[in-house]
């Protein structure tokens, strides 16, 4: 019993810092272009209650977890997201740029992919865990780098409206292909619909791949 409090503690931990610390960052890139509109709704804070969304932080990984529990999956693959921190993207373009906005884009998943590299790095220095904190610390670094590479991995999808459908529609501004652009604005209002049909379907296999392969070499 206390290895399973160990474990989902652990897990819930590091999916919190995972999807919290994300968003922030977004906010945080945000600021440094001149937009303040994540300052002014104090969504730069770490009070998760300003971050915490109904579904994506709570229903979604809920449904992942259980679904994979009963699809027998012993150690189900968690991930969700968090409230969207609000970015006025054209303070931001006038400031810096579409390369600003490309940059605001991939905040997050810079985070996400940070985190899960030092996670990997610390997991060598911290060892095979002997005692209660040291297995907390052991499974909280280990689900840093799943939940960290996943989320990251996802948030890449060029699929509206995850960071990789923007960064890839402001890089087609920079060097004006518009016609990029054009297909992304399109497809914007189905985006959560095709979405929906890649994570629920076995597309996610393929779209997810390059996270199963990172995170074997991070933890390998």
């Amino acid at each position: 019993m206390e290895f399973y409090i160990i474990k989902y503690a652990a897990l819930a931990f590091a999916f919190i810092i995972a999807i919290v610390g994300h968003e922030i960052m977004h906010g945080l890139v945000a600021k440094y272009y001149g937009d303040l509109t994540a300052t002014k709704e104090g969504r730069l804070s770490i009070n998760l209650l300003k971050h915490i969304d109904p579904f994506g932080s709570i229903v979604f990984p809920i449904i992942l977890f259980v679904s994979q529990k009963l699809a027998g999956v012993a150690d189900p693959i968690v991930f969700g997201w968090a409230k969207p921190v609000p970015v006025n993207i054209f303070t931001v373009v006038n400031r810096g740029g579409y390369i600003g906005a490309f940059n605001v884009s991939i905040a997050g998943v810079v985070y996400n992919l940070t985190l899960a590299v030092v996670a990997s790095t610390l997991i060598g220095v911290v060892g095979k865990p002997d005692g209660f904190i040291s297995l907390f610390l052991y499974m909280f670094l280990m689900y840093m780098v799943i939940i960290n590479v996943i989320l990251a991995v996802f948030n890449m999808f060029p699929i509206p409206p995850l960071d990789g459908a923007n960064a890839v529609k402001y890089l087609s501004l920079q060097f004006k292909w518009y016609k990029i652009a054009e297909f992304y604005n399109k497809i914007e209002p189905y985006g959560m619909i095709i979405l929906m049909i890649v994570l629920f379907t076995p597309l996610s296999n393929y779209f997810f791949y390059p996270a199963y392969v990172l995170i074997g070499w991070l933890l390998g």
